[in-house]
């Protein structure tokens, strides 16, 4: 009787070893290229990306008819492939790379070397999971001048060499922030490892083919960011803000991205991500994202959901058009304001409509780096409907920003926003942090004011 326990739980221990195996074998990916261009296989098929950034509502994802994701980041992401792969989702996964701006250099021995070392480390904990499609060396890790320092590409060719030693199933790729100054050039010259050029770009994506290839690109490219036009390439206002596009026109701006800037280019574009799958501070509080926090969709979701699946979905977001000003924009402070709003629901169902005013950020700079939410001022709303609010403004001077959020009953929401101005000399806004122990999600430990507090002065006219 003992004998045949242990034969039996020795069979489903080998069993449950095959298994796990069979799991963790790792989907062959190619990059060929024949008379009709360059092109993916995934498993010996021909694979398109159909892809979103982000990993927030993965079955959501799925739903809409993509196929992969992109991390840009390679810590602790055994659940997330592991749900990916359930779902039927690959995953292009991201090696960070550090950014000069943030303090990394690329002349340090030390700290290339240490850098390399995480790379290979993750490749060798995630190169045989079957979700893995790519290898994304380094996002944006070239600055946004010219782009042409050697030592980052050899520090990033280094790295792309490794992977493909550890690694020949999967293709690599490194992402640069739109494809001006020395991008192109330098990686010709020094990526010789690098199989795929990854592309960031916006207000430039419906054009993004017909350039790279006038710029004499050899490679193939994925679009691995796209969206509405990024706040550093709208124009600003005599106070120096800038316009936000409605939620409404944000879609269309996809969808032309898409078509134009990846579906025209066969043969040479592999695919896109979108940006970004989730909700991000980042200029505003709704310049970026697909999603508000709290979970509803905007029209951007409902553009890609037809550009993947070939259908849109039966119930769209509500329809956002320019919020109007009744009157001047820029105001006494405590003076009332009344704004137009014009929202409707496609099923023609009623809408839900929240007002907010904010100050606002000043931050359009590129990179995307961890900004905290900046919180409502709830006395400036008097009086709010659907189709209109007024407002009362703040008596601190300064720029300030009034946010249109409309839900429908099915989940889904559209977004307005208009800047606005306080008269008079603006002061730096109170509590002013000098050190916070706290700044979650950003990528480096800032600098702060440990001591000599006694130091410190007002000088009156920050308050």
């Amino acid at each position: 009787m003992f004998h045949k326990i242990y034969l039996l739980a020795f069979f489903l221990l080998s069993v449950m070893l095959s298994t796990t195996t069979a799991m963790a074998q790792a989907i062959p990916v190619e990059l060929i290229k024949s008379e009709q261009g360059w092109q993916l296989l995934r498993d010996g098929k021909p694979y398109f990306i159909r892809g979103a950034g982000g990993s927030a509502g993965l079955k959501k994802l799925a739903a809409a008819g993509a196929n992969s994701i992109r991390t840009w980041g390679s810590n602790d992401l055994d659940e997330l492939l592991d749900e990916a792969h359930s779902l039927g989702l690959s995953v292009t996964i991201g090696i960070w790379l550090g950014h000069e701006r943030h303090g990394f250099d690329y002349n340090d021995e030390a700290q290339v070397k240490a850098q390399f070392e995480n790379a290979r480390q993750a490749v060798l904990r995630y190169k045989d999971h079957p979700a893995l499609l790519l290898w994304g060396v380094g996002n944006e890790m070239e600055g946004f001048d010219a782009g042409d320092n050697p030592s980052i590409w050899k520090a990033v060719n280094d790295i792309a060499s490794m992977i493909k030693q550890l690694d020949p199933l999967h293709p690599t790729m490194t992402v640069t922030a739109e494809i001006g100054g020395e991008r192109i050039s330098s990686l010709k010259k020094f990526g010789t490892s690098i199989d795929i050029h990854g592309i960031n770009s916006y207000g430039g994506s419906a054009s993004i083919a017909e350039r790279y290839r006038a710029a004499g690109a050899e490679k193939p490219f994925v679009l691995t960011e796209f969206g509405p036009p990024g706040s550093w390439e709208v124009a600003k206002n005599e106070w120096g803000a800038v316009s936000e596009l409605t939620s409404t026109e944000k879609g269309l701006q996809y969808k032309r991205s898409y078509q134009q800037g990846v579906l025209s280019a066969p043969g040479i574009a592999l695919g896109s991500y979108a940006f970004t799958w989730g909700y991000k501070m980042e200029a505003t509080a709704t310049w970026f994202g697909m999603f508000l926090p709290d979970g509803a969709s905007l029209s951007s979701v409902d553009v890609m959901t037809e550009m993947w699946t070939g259908k849109p979905p039966s119930n769209l977001a509500p329809v956002a058009k320019p919020l109007f000003v009744s009157g001047d924009s820029q105001l006494e402070p405590g003076t009332e304001l009344l704004v137009l709003n014009d929202v409707k629901d496609p099923e023609g169902g009623e809408l839900k409509v929240l007002w907010a005013l904010r100050r606002e950020s000043d931050d359009y700079v590129t990179g995307g780096d961890y900004r905290a939410m900046i919180p409502d001022i709830d006395e400036a709303i008097v009086e709010s409907r659907t189709d209109q609010v007024r407002i009362r403004m703040p008596e601190t001077p300064g720029a300030y920003r009034l946010f249109m959020y409309a839900y429908d009953d099915a989940g889904k929401a559209a977004t307005a926003n208009v800047p606005l101005l306080v008269k008079g000399e603006a002061r730096i806004a109170m509590p002013f942090v000098v050190y916070e122990d706290s700044f979650e999600g950003m990528p480096w430990i800032p600098s702060g004011w440990m001591g000599a507090h006694e130091h410190l002065e007002l000088d009156g006219k920050h308050t």
